[in-house]
């Protein structure tokens, strides 16, 4: 897993400074090494962190679990009434007299997930329950993702469908999951319906909804208006000048042109550079730290350590997909990034953390284990005799 944690910040290092030439022409006089020093310096710093958090017995975590939810709250709202916007999405607060401003539905979807794994972990004598067991934790993803969906709903959307996961596999009942879920979905697939038929003037003061709107429009059917697609055919371009092995590290000809070519549409860079062949082992590298992680959960010994491995890692992995089926128009532009290979400063000090936390449950899992065949053997003894 470092292995992979690794090959992944290096590949993102490179693919970062290749695809910053047009920003560093328009901001920093041509100087590309600036955002390459600025990745690199960011990139240090999470592993630090994650070495830190990785040394730090995961069941520690516990105890800070609500502390941090209930500041998330915070600065979600925060965000929400005085955040800075970008494409009229206010999904940045920046920090008084410093200036750096930082995404807070990364630090919520962290917070979320280690409060949903305490929980469950906590609460399995009554998990079955609807009242004692249920509903004490639906309504904390209820509220986090309700405050990030205004600005963010693809991470809202993602992150809801994550604790799902982690509810399933904690033994939240099916019916009880179908309660919340189904409606979800309808009411999402009404709203859908609803704004795809409303005209434009109307939807204007409902914040981003109209631009939800246009990008499922331009998915379903292409806008002939050359500007409507620009981000999608350049993607497309980039990808199609890939073909197998790519025109090599540095030889992308797109990131001149593509908007957001070192942050959301950074994997189109990638296959551009390395072709398919490097796009498969990027998936792959991410598929595989996910396989990790689910090793991780079948010898985890404690519910939290399983639950919260299988969550983070799920929802990056989920991340990772669909910022790569983003970039070849699988599905509607959403802003997601790519862990730790995006363009990214507080995002990837967040990420880091996740990841650290990941690596805690499998360094003290693996601790563990050795101990396991010796009390089962003392306790078979004790019953043999």
């Amino acid at each position: 897993m470092w292995g992979i944690i690794l090959i992944l910040s290096l590949w993102g290092l490179f693919a970062v400074y290749s695809s910053t030439g047009a920003l560093a022409y328009q901001k920093q006089g041509g100087m590309a090494e600036v955002y390459l020093f600025q990745q690199f310096a960011f990139l240090f710093v999470g592993f630090f962190i994650m070495l830190i958090t990785h040394a730090v017995h995961y069941k520690y975590y516990l105890k800070f679990s609500k502390i941090i939810l209930f500041s998330s709250y915070l600065l979600l709202v925060l965000t929400l009434l005085f955040g800075s916007s970008y494409n009229d999405a206010a999904r940045w607060l920046k920090i008084p007299f410093i200036g750096i401003t930082f995404q807070t539905s990364d630090i919520a979807k962290v917070a979320l997930i280690l409060f949903v794994a305490r929980e469950l972990a906590i609460r399995q004598d009554s998990i079955k329950d609807f009242r004692k067991g249920f509903m004490p934790i639906i309504i904390h993803v209820g509220i986090t993702c309700l405050l990030i969906a205004p600005a963010n709903l693809s991470t809202a959307l993602v992150l809801f469908s994550t604790c799902m996961v982690i509810m399933f596999i904690g033994r939240v009942s099916v019916k009880h999951i179908f309660y919340i879920g189904a409606p979800t979905v309808v009411l999402l697939g009404i709203g859908i319906v609803i704004a795809l038929n409303t005209p434009d003037k109307y939807l204007e003061d409902l914040g981003r909804v109209l631009t939800w709107k246009h990008r499922i429009e331009n998915f379903n059917q292409p806008s002939t208006n050359a500007d409507d697609n620009f981000q999608n055919d350049h993607a497309k371009i980039a990808i199609a000048n890939g073909g197998l092995t790519g025109q090599g590290p540095g030889g992308s000809t797109e990131r001149n042109y593509l908007p957001q070519a070192y942050a959301d549409f950074i994997f189109a860079i990638i296959t551009e550079e390395y072709g398919l062949m490097g796009a498969i082992f990027m998936m792959f590298l991410y598929l595989l730290f996910m396989y990790r992680a689910f090793r991780i959960v079948f010898r985890s010994p404690k519910a939290f350590g399983a639950l919260l491995a299988v969550g983070l890692s799920f929802a990056l992995v989920i991340q990772a997909i669909l910022n790569m089926a983003i970039a070849v128009n699988l599905v509607p532009n959403t802003g997601l990034t790519l862990p730790l290979v995006s363009k990214g400063g507080t995002s990837i000090i967040i990420t880091s953390f996740a990841f650290g936390l990941i690596m805690s449950v499998s360094r003290y899992v693996e601790t563990e284990e050795p101990n396991e065949p010796e009390n089962k053997l003392s306790e078979n003894k004790i019953v043999a005799e």
